[in-house]
């Protein structure tokens, strides 16, 4: 956790941190030292006389200032300074009326207002942290009896006399003048007693070890940086920061949507903790995949030299004849352990690499989430939330694989004549017949659109035996049991009729003469959230005309005609319009949902396999198996629009005219698979309008 709470430009441990715009934290110092302030007719020197206090004194005899904008975030020029912790800084260009001052780890820059450095609030929350940390350093320090030694002695190394906080070395004095002089790039190290000496008053009052911090203590409410009399009580959901009564009733935030403190950071709590639940089962995966590697090791190790003692066994029964073979095959051999060893090695460091950054982010995770000081947790909670949520990103799928197997794929036949022994080569081992291998599927190539998912795989080498077929299977979209959805010879395939806005886990496996093989790895594919659809011309009535890529109906009969969506609906809650384009001698058309089978030649809802509100100029009506139900006053003209609300979660049906709800709501108790539909005469022309959210004033 001790990376986390070290400042990026010195290197050392936090002090009187404060937090920039971009989330990131730098010391008080620091951001003096890379900020400048060269006002129009003002010397660096009058800068410095105007400052109210030590707190916002800009040292303007160090950098030039380089934000080339009036506010927010703007470019920078990279220099080749860099800070004693290794992190480049990127100073500013000179610029003659604004100061400004560029995060050392993502290098955005941000212009300061006439309060200077106040403008930043303090990261009263990280400031604790460290002092906690501090406190257990010095108590596990002072618990041990044995004095930290000098770890660049070559023989019997003496007590160490400092340590170095960038290099976290210790030194003796004799090392230290001649490993870390005090000059050059090492002179802005900092250099300090080991914890040994440091130990004192403080071990008393420290922690526990092993990266468990003392409990936080309750500190005073914070008060608000423009109204320093006022505490923190609200949060502004749209800045992203706490905030007073007084900012709320005559500062920025006036209009701003704002929530209470205290259920901004419980809901802000519950999310990390969620989030690390999640990282926490990727580090436990992470660890018994390192346990895993390291075996390999072994395994490799031993069947390395066991191939190698089987493969001179065999070379020397043939003697003169095998002599120059014998070198090329053991060299084979050779080279295809040490890329096996080299690999899995790689495999081990990475994966160490970043399980210690994961579990450094959790503990201090984990100690963020034990702040009792809510205002100072939401300064920084949004950012840790998604660093928490996007370090999952790189646990990626096969992250934790091996990349290579322990066994050697290599075999030697010794049956062959006399004069093939110089085409002697390894050559692949031949099996009797079996079932097909777990195809692999095509990520590249699997997709969704709309309610329907593509899927591809291949075979990873060609079968002893032919394959006949393969078998797709899918489970339910919601984590149920899995059913066939394909069986045959094609190595691509399409579902349709999927729901919107779920998942589906898919597999596919290989079958033979032999038998059915292993399943593939599994798929997760999620459908779109909103359906995208166009009316269908396949089941319309033969009155009916589409045009504009069959998002406009139209009709050639003076009686009603029906026509349907493309898309069915099972599952979820789908809103879709409907504009009236041509409304001549005031027919009244029907709009709502169907069954695939309804009847077509007449208006829509007077069969019992339809549901529908039909509407003239001046009022309306719900209609269905021939009933006619909720008269509403209000109508449709040209350019008027149509709403239909389909709620499959409550089983409910509403309709729309103009944005608005029109009249009650019009069907309950709706179940099975609905589709779009429209009934219209000459009449009338409409387009269909998709993809759309959910109405404002719908109450979920």
């Amino acid at each position: 956790m001790e990376e986390e709470l070290k400042c990026p430009v010195c290197g050392s441990l936090f002090k009187d941190p404060i937090l920039l715009p971009c989330s990131h934290n730098v010391c008080l110092a620091c951001a003096r030292n890379i900020t400048v302030q060269t006002p129009e007719g003002e010397t660096p020197v009058q800068s410095r006389a105007s400052g109210s206090s030590d707190y916002d004194y800009l040292d303007m005899d160090k950098m030039s200032l380089y934000s080339e904008t009036d506010s927010g975030y703007g470019s920078y020029t990279p220099c080749q300074l860099k800070s004693p912790n290794g992190v480049r800084v990127f100073p500013p260009a000179n610029h003659p009326r604004h100061c400004s001052l560029t995060c050392p780890l993502c290098h955005r820059s941000v212009s300061l207002d006439e309060r200077g450095l106040r403008g930043f609030p303090r990261n009263r929350l990280l400031e604790a942290i460290v002092s906690r940390y501090q406190q257990n350093r010095r108590a596990s320090a002072s618990s041990s009896s044995t004095a930290v030694k000098c770890q660049l002695c070559d023989r019997n190394p003496v007590d160490a006399a400092v340590m170095c906080e960038q290099c976290d070395v210790f030194y003796c004095n004799a090392c230290q003048q001649r490993c870390h002089p005090s000059r050059g790039p090492l002179a802005k190290h900092r250099l300090v007693p080991p914890p040994n000496h440091a130990a004192g008053v403080g071990a008393a009052s420290g922690g526990g070890s092993g990266g468990q911090l003392p409990p936080a203590t309750a500190r005073k409410p914070a008060t608000c940086v423009d109204h320093e009399a006022e505490n923190f009580n609200m949060y502004c959901y749209s800045c992203k920061t706490p905030v007073c009564m007084k900012c709320l009733e005559e500062g920025k935030h006036a209009k701003h949507d704002v929530k209470p403190l205290a259920v901004m950071w419980k809901q802000h709590k519950c999310q990390i903790s969620q989030a690390l639940n999640a990282v926490s089962e990727k580090a436990k995966d992470a660890k018994e995949f390192l346990v895993q590697l390291k075996n390999m090791l072994q395994q490799i190790q031993e069947n390395g030299v066991e191939f190698e003692a089987c493969l001179v066994a065999q070379c020397d029964s043939l003697i003169e004849a095998l002599t120059r073979q014998k070198a090329k095959l053991l060299t084979k051999v050779t080279k295809e352990k040490e890329y096996k060893l080299k690999v899995v090695r790689d495999q081990i460091t990475h994966c160490t690499m970043k399980l210690r950054q994961t579990t450094g982010m959790m503990e201090y995770c984990l100690e963020v989430l034990k702040e009792n000081d809510p205002s100072g947790f939401l300064q920084i909670s949004d950012a840790l939330i998604k660093r928490v949520t996007s370090s999952q990103d790189q646990w990626v799928k096969g992250a934790l694989e091996p990349k290579v197997g322990p066994e050697f794929d290599l075999t030697l036949n010794t049956d062959s004549l006399l004069q093939t022994i110089l085409q002697l080569d390894f050559c692949q081992v031949e099996s009797g017949p079996s079932v097909p291998a777990a195809p692999l599927l095509q990520l590249e190539k699997c997709c969704t659109r709309n309610n329907s998912a593509t899927l591809a795989w291949r075979v990873a080498a060609p079968p002893v035996s032919p394959i006949e077929g393969y078998i797709l299977e899918l489970d339910d979209g919601n984590g149920g049991q899995y059913r066939e959805v394909y069986v045959g010879k094609e190595t691509v395939c399409t579902v349709d009729g999927l729901h919107f806005n779920s998942s589906y886990n898919a597999r596919v496996k290989a079958y033979n003469a032999i038998g059915v093989g292993p399943y593939s790895k599994t798929v997760v594919l999620k459908t779109s959230d909103v359906a995208w659809f166009t009316f269908d011309p396949t089941t319309a009535h033969r009155d009916i005309v589409l045009t504009n890529e069959n998002q406009t109906v139209s009709c050639s009969s003076y009686d009603d005609r029906v026509v349907l969506g493309t898309a069915a609906f099972s599952k979820g809650i789908h809103y879709w319009e409907v504009r009236i384009d041509r409304y001549d001698n005031h027919p009244d058309p029907a709009f709502g949902v169907a069954r695939i089978n309804t009847i077509k030649d007449m208006m829509l809802g007077k069969d019992d396999k339809a549901w529908a509100m039909y509407v003239d100029n001046n009022r309306s009506w719900f209609m269905h198996n021939n009933s006619h139900t909720n008269r509403a006053e209000g109508g449709i003209t040209k350019g008027s629009t149509v709403g239909i609300l389909l709620d499959l979660t409550k089983h409910t049906l509403t309709f729309y005219v103009n944005k608005q709800q029109h009249g009650p709501t019009a069907f309950e108790n709706l179940e099975g698979v609905f589709v779009p539909a429209v009934s219209l005469n000459r009449n009338v022309q409409a387009t269909l309008l998709t993809g759309l959210e959910l109405p404002q004033n719908t109450k979920q």
